[in-house]
């Protein structure tokens, strides 16, 4: 027993080192063209989906699946970061490593305001994370805390807390209903295709409450659901259910999709479809890029703050495990701030990036006043060696059933990434069929749709781009494209032109991010 504590200690050890700090040397002697510069990635090796994911004395902090050993998927532990401003983050050690031969696969934190669970020193709420425990054929949920703001984690001796004897049953989201004075987990039955509710007093006794599914889109396996109430703009609130699923997303392969509807405690009823009565709803989708998946929600952001933050996890499992970066694999996507929104089809939800990216623009945006297309693309090309980091927006007008134009990301003589506006088909598409390095995977090269609700002619773009991705917020964040990339190194151009009539441009900011 001894000799397993000090093994035990020594792998806890070893890890922090590792995962806690980057060795300098070690990174700049390894080319890393593709390194995202303001997107949260491991220092080395695998990581997937976001974890734990909850705020605490100014800190955000972010868990997730991470690998120690190697940049492919496997020995699934928690990595941990924290940050104090969504853009900056700071490694910390190891959190929650896989042991006794049982992984650590996805879930949640909260802190534990009431210190309902007993785990609170000092008279200070502990901070609680509730994740699945995997080995081979059986998943089940247990808890670990820290009273030290997250630095030191100690596994519940009492583990598993619910066990229902599946091989599917996993990734759960906890959260305090104040309607009931309860917990409630939502937590997914991967292969059943549904979400089952749970609820406690103490996060350690779990009762079941209620259940929601198969609904929307069910060809794969249901992941990572997250429930929570949010504000809609102009007044009113309700649920938003999300499950992630693999595959059957709307680029192939991982998705993110939504439910919006009313919750009880026990029970969650979707909202009836606004389309054609007696056709079935299609999927309502969070994004329609081939990137976005394991979408979940901080917990514990103050009410003095009121917004309802998430990121994903940016990349597809499709693809995840060859992509050509090294010596780490996976980032995430910037946080982004939620809302719903009313539109003629219903409710909807609304992305923005959050406030907080705009403390890496540069002082001095390059701005294109508004004028006629031609005027546009003529003002773009004289834009003439612009960085890897880009902040854009993009207004344009007077679009029609006739209107199809597209901006073009040029990143190399034959090498680009376009936005096609298409105007008769209310559709917004991005091609990376000729984005960079394709060759790692026949499924990489490819043109994803969306759909765009052009109102009054008029379409907004934001896009914001990485070294090594980009991210499209087009109508305020209505729709959203979330794409990754591998471009050659070196300046950036853009262009726009036309393929039906021309619409007008309302202006062009373009803003470098340090």
């Amino acid at each position: 027993m001894r000799l397993f504590l000090v093994s035990r200690l020594l792998f806890t050890l070893a890890c922090g080192a590792f995962v806690g700090r980057l060795d300098a040397q070690a990174v700049q002697s390894t080319p890393e063209p593709w390194r995202p510069q303001f997107h949260f990635t491991p220092a080395r090796n695998w990581m997937n989906d976001p974890n734990g994911m909850v705020y605490y004395e100014g800190e955000y902090h972010l868990f997730y699946q991470f690998n120690p050993f190697g940049d492919k998927w496997g020995h699934m532990s928690w990595g941990h970061a924290v940050s104090r401003d969504l853009v900056h983050w700071e490694h910390l050690p190891l959190a929650l490593p896989e042991e006794d031969g049982i992984m650590i696969f996805s879930g949640s934190a909260v802190v534990d305001w009431q210190n309902t669970s007993g785990f609170g020193k000092d008279g200070k709420p502990p901070l609680v994370a509730i994740y699945t425990g995997h080995r081979e054929g059986r998943q089940d949920q247990r808890i670990a805390f820290s009273t030290d703001r997250g630095r030191t984690w100690t596994k519940y001796p009492g583990n598993p807390v619910l066990d229902v004897k599946m091989a599917d049953f996993r990734d759960p989201k906890v959260f305090w209903h104040q309607a009931s004075s309860r917990w409630l987990m939502t937590v997914a039955l991967a292969a059943e295709k549904k979400v089952h509710f749970y609820a406690s007093t103490n996060l350690k006794g779990w009762r079941y409450v209620g259940e929601f599914g198969p609904s929307g889109a069910v060809d794969g396996l249901w992941e990572c659901p997250d429930l929570f109430p949010l504000s809609v703009e102009g007044g009113g609130e309700k649920w938003v259910l999300i499950v992630n699923l693999n595959p059957g997303g709307p680029a192939g392969g991982s998705g993110c999709q939504y439910f919006i509807g009313d919750f009880d405690g026990s029970r969650f009823v979707v909202d009836p479809p606004a389309p054609t009565p007696g056709v079935a709803a299609a999927p309502r989708w969070a994004d329609h890029g081939a990137d976005f998946y394991a979408g979940v929600t901080w917990s514990d952001i103050p009410k003095s703050d009121g917004r309802r933050i998430w990121l994903g996890w940016m990349s597809n499992w499709q693809y995840a495990q060859d992509v050509p970066t090294s010596p780490w694999r996976s980032a995430m996507t910037i946080p982004r701030e939620l809302s719903l929104r009313r539109t003629a089809d219903g409710l909807r939800l609304v992305q923005k990036p959050v406030d907080e990216m705009l403390t890496l623009r540069g002082a001095t945006p390059l701005r294109f006043p508004g004028g006629t297309f031609a005027a546009a693309a003529e003002w773009l090309l004289e834009q003439k060696g612009l960085p890897p980091q880009l902040d854009m927006e993009l207004v344009f007008a007077g679009i029609n059933a006739r209107s199809t134009f597209t901006l073009r990301l040029q990143t190399g003589p034959e090498e680009s990434t376009a936005i096609v506006v298409d105007g008769a088909r209310a559709r917004l598409i991005v091609d990376r069929t000729h984005s960079g390095k394709m060759d790692f995977h026949a499924k990489f090269a490819a043109r994803h749709e969306a759909p765009l609700r052009i109102t009054g002619g008029r379409v907004i773009l934001r896009l914001i781009v990485d070294t090594s991705s980009m991210e499209v917020f087009a109508q305020d964040g209505e729709t959203v494209v979330t794409e990754l990339l591998f471009p050659s190194a070196g300046p950036r151009t853009l262009g726009l032109a036309k393929e039906g009539e021309a619409p007008l441009v309302g202006g062009i900011t373009l803003h470098t991010l340090r």
